[in-house]
């Protein structure tokens, strides 16, 4: 063989191993581009449904707030019945006997 066809088929399989090289660099890029794409679908994904979640807290915090109001006053009033409930106890001589009249009254 001529010096000529030996340098040609030299070229030709040094060009062979790198298209073999690149080929394979370029999968391992594609698939690497490919996993990033995924993850980062993912994330926008859990990200829109977090501020979905999010977007909700103001109207549970109106109820809620609301709720607790409702629970206070009604607190208060409870408390408010009791200290009439004391002094009306320190202050009748007999409670028991004006509590049971008022329940008989009550029944009627």
């Amino acid at each position: 063989m001529s010096t000529g066809v030996i340098l040609w088929l030299i070229s030709l399989g040094i060009s062979l191993i790198v298209i073999g090289v690149v080929a394979l660099l370029l999968h391992l890029v594609k698939s690497t581009a490919i996993k990033i794409d995924y993850i980062a679908s993912e994330i926008w994904t859990h990200g829109k449904l977090t501020a979905n979640n999010t977007i909700h807290i103001p109207l549970f915090l109106t109820k809620t707030n609301t709720v607790v109001s409702n629970i206070y006053l009604t607190a208060l009033n409870i408390v408010n019945s009791s200290k009439s409930i004391k002094e009306h106890i320190e202050n009748c001589p007999g409670c028991p006997r004006c509590v049971l009249q008022s329940s008989k009254i009550n029944k009627l």
